[in-house]
């Protein structure tokens, strides 16, 4: 005798409705955990604040008191969600890769600089959180994800030969990091106008770059230093003549 395999179980009808009333249940948490967020960057865009007042924003979403606390358990994590939702730039970069290491950094400089200028309240709101002494929005733009992506950038400049051996990644990355948050102050303060945010960062890291680069990547750096500091003669606004 041949031995049959045991009759599959039909799943019951019950179980179907069950699944189906999941399904629509998670569908709708999500809609109402997009709909926080998105009212949630309104408000920071409108307020030039990151202090959301969880009641008002409940009332603005159309959801309960309860439903914020619920999704995300607190305001800070509210703002997160946020920053979570809004940061396509690894995505996006991705499809921008280019097989110059060195070229990579500077890509990445000029998607990132797209998309503060896409927005300018919303991300000098949050620039000026990250110069704030301490903060919960601080610690979500300096992540360990964030550190990884451009330590990574670097490093590979640093394995095509690009940079001199004598020169520590790391150490560069720490500089490159702090000419982006010197020039990204100016421009939360005003004194850098929108057109001259690319420039004089990519200016900056030329210039950088090139006291760290090989021989051979040197005079393509100097090049881009000399093309940045022409866009920022371009932009630079006219001055009247002293008068005679």
């Amino acid at each position: 005798m041949t031995q049959r395999d045991p009759p599959q179980a039909m799943p019951s009808a019950g179980a179907g409705v069950r699944a189906a009333k999941g399904s629509r249940r998670e569908a709708g948490k999500e809609e109402r955990r997009r709909r926080i967020i998105q009212t949630a960057r309104e408000m920071i865009r409108e307020s030039g604040s990151t202090g959301l007042s969880m009641r008002a924003l409940a009332a603005r979403a159309g959801v309960s008191l309860a439903t914020p606390y619920n999704l995300f358990g607190s305001r800070g994590a509210v703002i997160l969600g946020v920053l979570q939702d809004v940061r396509e730039f690894q995505a996006r970069f991705a499809g921008l890769r280019d097989a110059d290491p060195l070229e990579q950094i500077f890509a990445a400089v000029d998607l990132a600089v797209a998309f503060y200028l896409a927005d300018p309240p919303f991300y000098k709101t949050l620039w000026r959180e990250v110069f704030a002494a301490s903060g919960e929005v601080r610690k979500a733009i300096y992540n360990p994800t964030r550190a990884a992506f451009w330590q990574h950038l670097v490093d590979e400049a640093a394995a095509n030969g690009s940079i001199r051996p004598e020169i520590d990644p790391e150490m560069l990355l720490t500089q490159l990091d702090h000419q982006f948050r010197s020039v990204m102050l100016d421009w939360v303060a005003g004194d850098l106008a929108p057109d001259a945010l690319g420039p004089t960062i990519r200016l900056g890291y030329a210039l950088l770059l090139a006291g760290a680069a090989s021989d051979a990547a040197r005079d393509g750096l100097i090049a881009r230093a000399v093309q940045c500091e022409a866009e920022l003669s371009a932009t630079a606004p006219a001055t009247s003549a002293p008068p005679g």
